[in-house]
């Protein structure tokens, strides 16, 4: 599973760890990627999809067609 929001295209950064003495050392910072189980009413089904949690709160606020639409991405291109 690729960690990437297939709505806000969130990825991971890649940044230095600097230590006191200013050694740098590299770390990554992971996106907040969930996996869930949303219910689309207008399908009458259940969708499976990757997203982030900022995504997942406007899903719930607008629903997930209108977020598709809203994004421009098709739902068979993001459901698992």
């Amino acid at each position: 599973m690729a960690r990437k929001c297939a709505f806000t295209g969130k990825s991971p950064l890649v940044g230095n760890n600097v230590s006191h003495a200013h050694n740098k050392t590299k770390k990554r910072q992971l996106p907040n990627i969930q996996s869930k189980r949303i219910f689309v009413a207008e399908l009458g089904r259940y969708v499976r999809i990757h997203l982030s949690t900022r995504a997942l709160r406007t899903v719930s606020k607008m629903g997930l067609l209108a977020y598709c639409a809203k994004a421009g991405v098709a739902l068979k291109d993001i459901e698992i």
